[in-house]
């Protein structure tokens, strides 16, 4: 494919580009790679100044760049065709959909497929090799079933939804539509519910629904709990890393982003647009505002307000939390000029 073909292609986000300048620098792209491994005919991108050198160096044959006038000066130096956008990393990913689509099996149904006869399935879908689609599940239209799925019974599937092999669907689970649960997540299996008593632990059983709205991604070893009444609910869009735990009866908004090896407790409440890094952990009952960001392996055991940015053990302002890093590694000399002190 040619560069001014890419350029046209996603013109609604693109701001500028040397071919306005040097038509002969429309070459041919074959394929996209990192900007330090790039090599001849592929197209990669660099997101800001401080990749500068990267350019330098760089076995691109075209670039994604900012808007800067330094880099686009550093790539026409170096002859490199480039195009230019506010948002680099979102036109790479763009032109990544020109050359690489995700594995999507046409539709059919395999003869060792175990289907109930209550089970509704919609048309154009396709179940895998020793998928097993109990009592009362219904499966939308377009919908993908890789092998060795299990959908317990009354689950609800929606149109184009992808659900990976080995990953477990457990019962009252409603998944909306375009979503993906990727390979060996589980979805609503029973949440973490016992009451203590004198003689041991009384099992509460889980009663609850778990939703799924649409465009939720799930990733992999991943377990999204039931409740033992009400819902616990994703919403619509949010993306959630490998090996996170969301504890029964939790609430989860739309657009979030989970990291890998977050886990919160039962009863959580987090907000739109919030963003956890990996292995943050939140405390049961806790709230976490709109906009809200906490850093990586923060613990949360109170409530975050809204657009805070927190990190640390238990959590903090990121600013105050940066002071007592500050102050923390300045310990061992603090430590020493007391004990002078307590000699004088």
């Amino acid at each position: 494919m040619k560069f001014s073909e890419i350029i046209r292609q996603f013109g609604d986000i693109t701001t500028n580009n040397s071919l306005t300048t040097n038509p002969a620098q429309d070459i041919d792209i074959t394929g996209v790679a990192a900007v330090d491994e790039a090599t001849t005919g592929t197209i990669s991108y660099v997101e800001g100044g401080k990749f500068t050198s990267l350019i330098s160096q760089t076995g691109a044959s075209a670039l994604i760049l900012p808007e800067d006038q330094t880099l686009q000066t550093q790539a026409q130096e170096r002859g490199i065709p480039w195009v230019s956008t506010k948002e680099p990393k979102l036109l790479f990913a763009k032109v990544l959909t020109i050359f690489y689509q995700p594995y999507r099996p046409n539709p059919e149904i395999h003869p060792t497929a175990v289907i109930h006869p209550t089970a509704k399935i919609g048309i154009d879908v396709y179940i895998g090799p020793h998928a097993v689609v109990q009592e009362r599940v219904e499966i939308g239209n377009h919908a993908v079933i890789h092998p060795n799925v299990v959908i317990y019974p009354d689950v609800k599937i929606g149109d184009r939804t992808t659900l990976h092999a080995n990953c477990t669907i457990h019962e009252r689970s409603q998944i909306g539509a375009n979503c993906v649960v990727h390979s060996g997540a589980v979805i609503g299996a029973e949440g973490f519910g016992f009451v203590p008593t004198r003689t041991g632990w009384f099992k509460m059983e889980q009663s609850g629904y778990t939703v799924l709205e649409d465009g939720v991604e799930i990733g992999c070893n991943t377990a999204v709990d039931r409740p033992a009444v009400g819902e616990t609910r994703i919403g619509r869009n949010t993306v959630i890393d490998n090996l996170v735990q969301i504890g029964h009866g939790s609430q989860i908004g739309m657009g979030c982003a989970i990291a890998g090896q977050a886990g919160m407790a039962g009863g959580v409440k987090v907000g739109n647009r919030v963003i956890l890094a990996g292995q943050v952990g939140i405390a049961n009952q806790v709230k976490i505002g709109d906009g809200a960001i906490a850093s990586a392996q923060t613990g949360i055991h109170s409530d975050v307000p809204a657009k805070e940015i927190v990190s640390g053990t238990p959590a903090m302002p990121h600013k105050v939390y940066l002071k007592v890093s500050a102050i923390t590694s300045r310990l061992p000399e603090m430590y020493q000029a007391f004990k002078r002190w307590q000699r004088q």
